[in-house]
């Protein structure tokens, strides 16, 4: 035998033989798609701009509420010293002045699109409700709001602050 017939069979020469991925080497070689990936990157920035538009204005009204969740102590005790002034000493300079500030809250709260809850005589409701126990009074229903003890407020349709009420409970006789 020849040397010739010991060796390997090739591949006839005018065809190419591919090679495996990775070692494949020239013009034919898979290049990474840079342009579709450029593609895809300008319409994801385009979504994400486009998402971030339409959400900026519930941003801004969420921080607005922030803000005036954290007036409304200030609100509560005002309001109390208004009361307490009015009870005490009537119609004076005092209490007009005090009228003024009520009706500045009340216009910024409508600019702002915040409503006060007015729960007094309707029934317990725990989303817009906290109750701090019970009470007897006559004109009310047995688990309706009989007393507020804190005001509640909403902004559009979501609760800033849940009114805290005592709820109306017949007292039983005893025979």
């Amino acid at each position: 035998m020849s040397d010739e017939s010991q060796k390997a069979p090739t591949e006839p020469i005018g065809e190419e033989v591919s090679l495996p991925h990775a070692v494949e080497k020239g013009p034919k070689a898979e290049q990474p798609d840079y342009y579709g990936q450029l593609l895809r990157l300008k319409a994801e920035f385009e979504n994400f701009r486009k998402r971030t538009d339409r959400e900026k204005p519930e941003w801004i009204k969420l921080g607005a509420a922030g803000v005036l969740v954290k007036l409304l102590p200030l609100y509560d005790l005002v309001r109390h010293a208004h009361d307490d002034v009015k009870a005490g000493y009537g119609d004076t300079p005092l209490a007009k002045g005090m009228d003024a500030i009520f009706k500045e809250y009340d216009k910024l709260f409508k600019e702002e699109g915040i409503v006060l809850v007015d729960p007094l005589g309707k029934p317990f409701d725990p989303h817009y409700h906290e109750a701090f126990g019970f009470v007897d009074k006559e004109g009310y229903e047995e688990g309706s709001v009989a007393d507020v003890l804190q005001a509640g407020f909403l902004h559009g349709d979501k609760v800033l602050r849940t009114a805290k009420v005592r709820l109306q409970q017949k007292k039983e006789q005893k025979p």
